[in-house]
């Protein structure tokens, strides 16, 4: 064809020649064919797979329904009937004598507010932080109903560095999802594959201290978390991440939060025609609060709560709410806090290595008696005005305020 249409623009046959890489004589020849209406017959010659023709249909009966896999037709051709052709001649024969098999539709399905975010990872091979060239990585979750999603930078992608862009990520989406539809990463999926797929144990604890279901997707599958997928794509056009460089990943994390709220106010939802924005304040309501999230930790004790409902770390004593009072309960050494845990949750924060030996959140103390304990006693006038006096700075507190304290002390 190529020979005709040049030679139709008026190319000579040497021409033709040197362009192809063939010689002038194989121009002519098929000149002078095609001049003469010749067929090729190689399109009527018989197919040698089709002398083997009931032993391939004996092949597809134990297959069974779905897609046949014609590399191990031709294999087992070759080692049981002696077949002499070709691969490539048993995929033309199958081209000819059996229809392509019928295509699957596809349900198009709108997730409900607050059902699902679709998490992923997208690689930025060259960032430029602090004046140095870094692999960087960017953690998406997007909601799967509003389409607002929270960017999370990180420069490592192991266990530890998927639970922290976890955290960060609910704390920008204010609210946690019903369940997650995750990649078959080995940080959230560590055998195989899908829904039969075994999750990874830390990965589980995490989810089910946080309370969201793990989704994982089926294999070979991009459109069953498309919205994420499309998402990672259009941010391969933020050039300035790149181009620019950061100070530190604080400034590029801020550049980016900056970012996804100024285009989640110009794009529109498709599932309620306003604006992302609009629709992410929608859907808030229907997301579960953010509970006190999981850190990653490098230390881990068990201690038994005291009387005075504290339990000891690191010299310090740190106060838990008064219903564990006897029980021993687990507390994380954490990176800037120390997370004291209970039934699978964290019931307790607070900072960690402060200047204070006795860290107390008074809030512990308060609430309603439970089966096995009573709450403590009720501050009396003392402890209420000591509690005024402890609040007010120094140089605030009234003289009035200690004449008071001694009436009551009387």
């Amino acid at each position: 064809m190529t020979i005709a249409v040049l030679a139709q623009r008026g190319q000579s046959g040497r021409a033709i020649a040197r362009l192809l890489g063939v010689t002038e004589h194989a121009v002519r020849y098929h000149l002078r064919r095609q001049r003469a209406g010749a067929v090729d017959g190689r399109a009527s010659q018989a197919y040698k797979a089709g002398a083997v023709s009931a032993a391939i249909a004996h092949y597809l009966e134990g297959v069974g329904e779905g897609p046949v896999n014609l590399a191990a037709l031709h294999e087992w051709l070759v080692s049981e009937h002696d077949f002499g052709g070709s691969l490539r001649g048993v995929q033309r024969y199958f081209q000819r004598h059996f229809p392509k098999p019928a295509r699957r539709a596809r349900r198009r399905v709108e997730t409900p507010p607050g059902a699902q975010a679709q998490a992923d990872w997208a690689e930025w091979p060259r960032v430029s932080i602090g004046g140095r060239p870094v692999y960087a990585y960017q953690f998406h979750l997007r909601l799967s109903h509003s389409r607002y999603g929270a960017r999370v930078w990180s420069p490592r992608v192991d266990q530890l560095a998927w639970h922290e862009v976890h955290n960060q990520a609910f704390r920008r989406l204010e609210g946690i999802p019903a369940t997650v539809r995750v990649d078959n990463t080995k940080t959230a999926v560590s055998r195989g594959a899908g829904a039969w797929g075994e999750l990874n144990p830390s990965y589980r604890r995490y989810a089910r201290a946080v309370r969201f279901h793990i989704d994982p997707c089926a294999v070979r599958s991009p459109q069953a978390k498309g919205k994420v997928e499309r998402g990672v794509g259009a941010d391969r056009a933020w050039r300035e991440v790149s181009e620019r460089d950061w100070s530190g990943w604080e400034e590029l994390q801020a550049w980016t939060d900056a970012r996804i709220a100024n285009e989640a106010q110009r794009r529109l939802c498709p599932a309620t025609g306003t604006s992302v924005w609009a629709a992410w304040q929608e859907e808030k309501p229907l997301l579960a609060a953010v509970p006190l999230l999981p850190e990653p930790f490098d230390l881990a004790v068990t201690r038994t709560v005291a009387p005075d409902c504290t339990v000891a770390f690191e010299g310090r004593r740190y106060s838990v709410p008064f219903a564990h009072l006897g029980r021993a309960l687990t507390i994380h050494g954490c990176s800037r806090v120390v997370q004291v845990w209970a039934d699978g949750r964290v019931v307790a924060e607070h900072p960690r290595h402060s200047r204070e030996r006795i860290v107390i959140d008074p809030r512990h103390y308060e609430g309603e008696a439970t089966a096995d304990v009573l709450p403590p006693l009720p501050l009396g006038r003392m402890g209420r005005r000591l509690q005024e006096l402890w609040r007010l700075r120094p140089a605030q507190r009234p003289v009035d305020l200690y004449a008071e304290l001694a009436e009551v002390a009387r």
